[in-house]
Order: structure tokens, then sequence, then C-alpha cells
């Protein structure tokens, strides 16, 4: 029992993660991004985007089609190790297309953050913004978002044994099949009532005949009954 109890708890768990997966990898083909979801984290780009906004982008933009005045997003030039969102304000070389990006709060492009911007930086271009919801992203940092995964599978756990405990339950029911005498018993009485209720019957049928001959003798008038008398008196 108990090792179905596992196998059925990793079962929920391996169902959760592929359906996980699956929605993740189905919003990446979507959106052609490996990413498609940011939390802005500066106010850089205020009053544009503000800090704890989720920007979704798009992979599908081509880079040869981003033009000034697009926002997008970008791994910085300097080091690649940070993710910028910035609005392109113009081209700096054509061969290859390489671009000039600034922040709409910002007084000036910062070398190494806002350019040279090249196609290997890019990452797609923003095409939604969903305000503040970002805050969610910063509450689930951790420990906070172990102790959701540790709460989620407690209730998997809990389900589990509760099923468990309900199946023992059942099958240890109060039913009691009653004894073969007393099933006998039963019988003998349900079959001395049937057989009493069948002579009621008969003799119930016979009271009527007579009284109903009775009745039909009363109702016949008494000059047919003398007529009835003298013939059989003759025929003796």
């Amino acid at each position: 029992m108990a090792s179905n109890s596992v196998k059925r708890i990793v079962k929920d768990i391996i169902i959760v993660c592929v359906c996980v997966a699956a929605i993740w990898f189905g919003l990446q083909a979507y959106f052609g991004a490996e990413n498609p979801f940011y939390v802005v984290s500066s106010g850089s780009m205020y009053p544009e985007l503000m800090m704890y906004d989720i920007i979704i982008i798009s992979g599908h933009v081509p880079f040869e089609d981003i033009r000034v005045g697009d926002i997008i997003v970008f791994d910085r030039p300097k080091d690649g190790e940070k993710v910028i969102v910035h609005r392109v304000v113009a081209v700096f070389d054509d061969d290859p297309k390489t671009l000039t990006t600034k922040g709409d709060n910002n007084q000036n492009s910062m070398v190494g953050t806002d350019f040279p911007i090249t196609e290997d930086l890019y990452h797609g271009e923003v095409i939604h913004v969903i305000p503040q919801v970002g805050y969610i992203t910063k509450i689930l940092q951790p420990p906070v978002n172990y102790i959701i995964i540790a709460v989620i599978v407690g209730v998997i756990i809990i389900r589990e044994i509760t099923k468990k405990k309900k199946e023992i339950k059942l099958d240890d029911s109060d039913f009691k099949k009653p004894e073969s005498n007393e099933w006998n018993e039963f019988s003998k009485d349900q079959e001395y009532i049937e057989s009493k209720g069948m002579i009621d019957v008969e003799n119930k049928s016979d009271e009527d005949l007579d009284n109903k001959k009775t009745k039909s003798d009363e109702k016949t008038p008494e000059f047919f009954i003398d007529k009835d008398r003298e013939s059989e008196e003759k025929k003796e």
C-alpha cells in the first residue's frame, strides 16, 4: 500500500512538471523567444515602463525590421551578463546593422550599455506591457518560492494519505452478513406468512361464495321458491 501511495505521488509530480514544461515550451514557440517575459528592474524607461512592470517580447520581429523608436530587449554589450530594455534612438551602422539605444529617463546613451547593439545581442521587441505584476516575482524570491513548492508537494502527499485512509475504511466496513441460521429462520417465517395468507384468501373466497348464494336466495321471490318445492315433492 505504501509503495502505491509513493507511486501516485511521484506520478502527480511528474504530471505537474510535464504540464508546466509543455506550457513553457508552447509560449517560447508562440513568442519566438527563449524567454518571452521580463520584469523591469529600474526606472530608466520611466514613464513608459515602470519598475515591476512585466514586458512581453516577440522574437519573431527580425532585427533588420527594427526601427528608431522601437523598444527592444538585448544583452548589455559590455559583458552580456545583464539584459537591458531601452528605446532605439539611432542606427549606428548599416553593415552590419548596429543600433544605439537610450533609456527614456536617461540623459544620454551609455557606451557599453546602449551601443553598439548588434543582432547577436538582440532578444526581441517589446509588444505588451503588464503593469506592476512583477511585484509577484519579487515576493516569490527565495526562500518564499521554495516554501510554496514544499506546500504544493505537501498537499499532494496529504491528498494521497487521505485517499488511502478512505480505501481502508471502505475495506473494514461494519457490514455483517446474517448467519445461516438467521437466514433459515427468516425463510421459515416468510413461508409461514405466505402460506397463512393463501389460506385466508381461500377461506375468504369460500365465505364470499356462500354469502353470494344466500343473498341470491333472499332476492328470489317466494312464489318461485314454492313452485320449486312442489316440483321437487312430486318427483319424490
